[in-house]
């Protein structure tokens, strides 16, 4: 239904990417769970900044792997591994946006401090935006993979 939706009322080439950008979204709400998780978790043990990175590994592992079965699907090349350390260099600009906004505001603003899913979301919206595009245009390319076993 959705999809009829979007194709009748947007133009040219969002008709294909709207599916795919909606589907990244969806993996980047779990990604975001996954993120704020780690740093509850981690923040008081070995800091939040500490926590903050980890958090995002963490989380941009999780979300490599939820795009390459589901997202973008038989698309991109090469091994698993390679791929995951391609997806991580490629959201690197996504990276300084998501965790420099979340660092800027944990040291700025006393309640991202007490609360940390106030930075981390603010993060992760403004990284969306280019880790989206990277994924699409560098890491998953329109390639189609044979095989799709992760590994």
């Amino acid at each position: 239904m959705i999809k009829l939706i979007l194709r009748k009322r947007l133009p040219g080439r969002l008709k294909d990417l709207m599916p795919q950008f909606l589907r990244f979204g969806v993996v980047g709400v779990i990604g975001f769970g996954v993120d704020t998780t780690v740093v509850y978790a981690l923040r008081r043990v070995i800091g939040i900044y500490a926590a903050g990175v980890i958090s995002f590994l963490v989380a941009a592992s999780g979300n490599w792997l939820l795009n390459r079965l589901w997202t973008f699907k038989g698309h991109g090349k090469g091994s698993a591994f390679k791929q995951w350390l391609l997806f991580l260099a490629a959201n690197s600009a996504g990276f300084v946006l998501n965790r420099g906004t979340f660092f800027t505001l944990v040291a700025t603003l006393p309640v991202v401090s007490l609360h940390p899913v106030l930075g981390i979301f603010a993060g992760t919206l403004m990284g969306m935006g280019a880790n989206f595009t990277l994924s699409h245009r560098v890491v998953f390319q329109a390639h189609r993979v044979k095989d799709q076993k992760v590994g």
